[in-house]
């Protein structure tokens, strides 16, 4: 067996699973560090339930996630996506955006480490804010963070440049923002402006839906402005 044919059979394990307020991909941020208020739990599969694995990590502030794309997963790929933030209709080289349909469905992205608690039952336990995943998404491996090298201040960044000034102004009802837990409320306030519609839905009559930390958060958008008119428990 050739050292190529070695290469198509490794597969990647999964190291850990990340627990969010997400149990749909829909509403989440685009990017991680989006939204800091957006609070996750990593949870170390037994096999990886080591104290030692992470000697020396609570020294750094970020960390860098490596992980699967794992509604996203296919046989097929195209050598071009059409990014969201572009509307939908135009088409870029699936290696110049950070879409999840590409040949491997990884993901890369850096939050912030809160802390890390050793459990008695699960072993340690990452705390980390602005994540950008989904409920239980699989985790291939955990990095730290290096300013001096990972930070580029002066890097440009294509067509991705012209498309960061879509923050939406939030009405949400007092009556209705009520429902939702006091310490979740910045973190859903921040997930409503970025806009989670798909680029290329602009109907102010349509009223969508964002499961979120247990609740059905149905909204219009209008000019801006983004209308939260309903807030209900997802039923079990």
């Amino acid at each position: 067996m050739s050292y190529n044919d070695k290469i198509e059979e490794r597969s990647l394990k999964v190291i850990a699973r990340i627990r969010t307020d997400f149990p749909e991909k829909f509403g989440i941020p685009r990017q991680s560090g989006i939204v800091d208020a957006l609070k996750g739990v990593i949870v170390f599969e037994p096999e990886y339930r080591n104290p030692h694995a992470l000697r020396g990590l609570e020294g750094f502030s970020h960390i860098w996630l490596i992980w699967e794309f794992s509604k996203a997963v296919s046989d097929k790929w195209s050598p071009t996506v059409k990014p969201p933030r572009l509307g939908g209709n135009k088409r870029m080289g699936v290696f110049a955006t950070r879409s999840p349909f590409r040949p491997n469905p990884i993901g890369l992205s850096s939050v912030k480490l809160d802390g890390i608690e050793l459990d008695t039952e699960l072993g340690p336990i990452l705390h980390i804010s602005g994540a950008d995943l989904m409920d239980n998404t699989p985790i291939f491996d955990i990095k730290p963070y290096l300013s001096y090298t990972d930070s580029h201040p002066d890097a440009t960044e294509g067509f991705a440049d012209s498309n960061t000034d879509y923050e939406l102004q939030v009405e949400f009802p007092e009556q209705l923002l009520m429902n939702i837990p006091l310490e979740q409320r910045e973190a859903l306030l921040g997930v409503l402006a970025q806009d989670p519609r798909p680029a290329y839905q602009n109907n102010p009559s349509r009223i969508y839906g964002l499961f979120f930390a247990g609740f059905n958060i149905r909204f219009t958008v209008e000019e801006r402005i983004l209308t939260v008119c309903e807030v209900t428990p997802i039923q079990k």
